[in-house]
Protein backbone atom coordinates (compact mmCIF):
# COMPACT_ATOMS: atom_id res chain seq x y z
CA UNK A 1 0.00 0.00 0.00
CA UNK A 2 0.92 3.33 -0.78
CA UNK A 3 1.91 5.97 1.64
CA UNK A 4 -0.04 9.08 1.66
CA UNK A 5 1.19 12.36 1.51
CA UNK A 6 0.44 14.34 4.49
CA UNK A 7 2.61 17.45 4.24
CA UNK A 8 1.18 20.38 2.71
CA UNK A 9 3.83 20.93 0.93
CA UNK A 10 3.80 17.14 -0.65
CA UNK A 11 -0.12 18.20 -1.50
CA UNK A 12 0.91 21.06 -3.09
CA UNK A 13 3.04 18.43 -5.54
CA UNK A 14 6.13 20.32 -6.37
CA UNK A 15 9.06 17.78 -6.99
CA UNK A 16 12.80 18.06 -6.30
CA UNK A 17 14.44 19.96 -8.71
CA UNK A 18 11.61 22.32 -9.29
CA UNK A 19 12.25 26.08 -9.94
CA UNK A 20 9.09 27.89 -7.85
CA UNK A 21 8.48 30.81 -8.08
CA UNK A 22 6.99 32.90 -4.84
CA UNK A 23 4.76 36.02 -5.27
CA UNK A 24 3.27 38.33 -2.81
CA UNK A 25 5.58 37.58 0.11
CA UNK A 26 4.75 39.48 3.37
CA UNK A 27 5.99 39.28 6.85
CA UNK A 28 1.68 36.84 7.39
CA UNK A 29 3.27 34.46 5.13
CA UNK A 30 3.73 30.88 6.60
CA UNK A 31 7.24 30.11 6.76
CA UNK A 32 6.57 26.60 7.86
CA UNK A 33 4.87 26.33 4.75
CA UNK A 34 7.47 27.76 3.02
CA UNK A 35 10.52 25.64 4.61
CA UNK A 36 8.76 22.79 3.64
CA UNK A 37 8.33 23.65 -0.15
CA UNK A 38 11.79 24.67 -0.08
CA UNK A 39 12.81 21.37 1.70
CA UNK A 40 10.63 19.41 -1.23
CA UNK A 41 12.17 21.10 -4.26
CA UNK A 42 15.79 20.96 -2.60
CA UNK A 43 16.40 24.75 -3.16
CA UNK A 44 15.00 27.88 -2.09
CA UNK A 45 12.28 29.76 -3.82
CA UNK A 46 12.96 32.22 -5.97
CA UNK A 47 11.29 35.88 -5.72
CA UNK A 48 9.73 38.42 -8.34
CA UNK A 49 12.80 39.16 -10.06
CA UNK A 50 13.88 35.78 -11.05
CA UNK A 51 13.75 36.00 -15.45
CA UNK A 52 13.71 32.53 -16.60
CA UNK A 53 9.74 30.25 -16.41
CA UNK A 54 9.42 28.89 -13.47
CA UNK A 55 7.84 25.27 -12.78
CA UNK A 56 5.91 26.23 -10.45
CA UNK A 57 4.36 29.44 -8.79
CA UNK A 58 2.99 30.18 -5.29
CA UNK A 59 1.22 33.15 -4.58
CA UNK A 60 0.44 34.46 -1.80
CA UNK A 61 -2.98 36.78 -1.95
CA UNK A 62 -4.61 39.11 0.35
CA UNK A 63 -8.30 41.22 -0.57
CA UNK A 64 -6.62 44.43 -0.74
CA UNK A 65 -3.09 43.06 -2.79
CA UNK A 66 -4.60 44.46 -5.91
CA UNK A 67 -6.35 43.65 -9.22
CA UNK A 68 -6.30 39.19 -8.72
CA UNK A 69 -7.40 38.92 -12.74
CA UNK A 70 -4.33 40.93 -13.80
CA UNK A 71 -1.94 38.98 -10.58
CA UNK A 72 -2.87 35.93 -12.20
CA UNK A 73 -1.80 36.80 -15.83
CA UNK A 74 1.44 38.20 -14.41
CA UNK A 75 2.16 34.70 -12.69
CA UNK A 76 0.63 32.34 -15.38
CA UNK A 77 3.21 34.29 -17.52
CA UNK A 78 6.48 33.19 -15.57
CA UNK A 79 4.96 29.53 -15.52
CA UNK A 80 6.68 27.12 -17.98
CA UNK A 81 4.47 24.65 -20.10
CA UNK A 82 2.59 22.54 -17.71
CA UNK A 83 3.56 24.35 -14.78
CA UNK A 84 1.67 24.36 -11.67
CA UNK A 85 0.32 27.94 -10.09
CA UNK A 86 -1.56 27.58 -6.11
CA UNK A 87 -3.14 30.92 -5.30
CA UNK A 88 -2.97 31.16 -1.63
CA UNK A 89 -5.18 32.98 0.45
CA UNK A 90 -6.24 33.69 4.19
CA UNK A 91 -8.51 31.38 5.33
CA UNK A 92 -12.22 32.46 6.33
CA UNK A 93 -12.44 34.95 8.72
CA UNK A 94 -8.86 35.83 8.74
CA UNK A 95 -7.50 39.37 7.41
CA UNK A 96 -7.26 39.50 3.92
CA UNK A 97 -9.99 36.79 3.38
CA UNK A 98 -11.24 36.63 -0.35
CA UNK A 99 -14.51 34.83 -1.36
CA UNK A 100 -14.59 31.85 -3.41
CA UNK A 101 -16.43 33.32 -6.52
CA UNK A 102 -14.14 36.30 -6.51
CA UNK A 103 -11.36 33.77 -6.96
CA UNK A 104 -13.31 31.92 -9.47
CA UNK A 105 -13.96 34.91 -11.18
CA UNK A 106 -10.53 36.25 -11.84
CA UNK A 107 -8.80 32.77 -12.85
CA UNK A 108 -12.13 32.39 -15.48
CA UNK A 109 -10.74 35.86 -16.58
CA UNK A 110 -7.16 35.26 -16.44
CA UNK A 111 -7.50 31.79 -18.67
CA UNK A 112 -7.41 29.29 -15.67
CA UNK A 113 -9.35 27.07 -13.59
CA UNK A 114 -9.32 25.81 -9.88
CA UNK A 115 -8.54 21.85 -10.36
CA UNK A 116 -8.48 21.34 -6.26
CA UNK A 117 -8.23 23.23 -3.33
CA UNK A 118 -5.99 22.55 0.14
CA UNK A 119 -5.30 23.39 3.57
CA UNK A 120 -1.68 24.79 3.51
CA UNK A 121 -1.48 26.20 6.50
CA UNK A 122 -3.13 26.86 10.03
CA UNK A 123 -4.15 30.62 8.46
CA UNK A 124 -3.94 30.07 4.81
CA UNK A 125 -6.16 27.91 2.13
CA UNK A 126 -4.66 27.16 -1.51
CA UNK A 127 -6.45 26.60 -4.92
CA UNK A 128 -4.65 24.98 -7.69
CA UNK A 129 -4.99 26.93 -10.90
CA UNK A 130 -4.18 25.65 -14.56
CA UNK A 131 -4.55 26.71 -17.93
CA UNK A 132 -7.52 25.06 -19.35
CA UNK A 133 -6.12 21.69 -21.96
CA UNK A 134 -7.13 22.79 -25.48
Amino acid sequence: MAEVSTSPADRLGFEAGQVVLEIGYDEDVDDDLRQAIESRIGQELVDEDYEELADGVVLWYRDDDGDLTDILVDANGSLGSGGTLWLLTPKTGREGYVQPSDIADAAHTAGLAQTSSATVAPEWSGAKLVAPKR
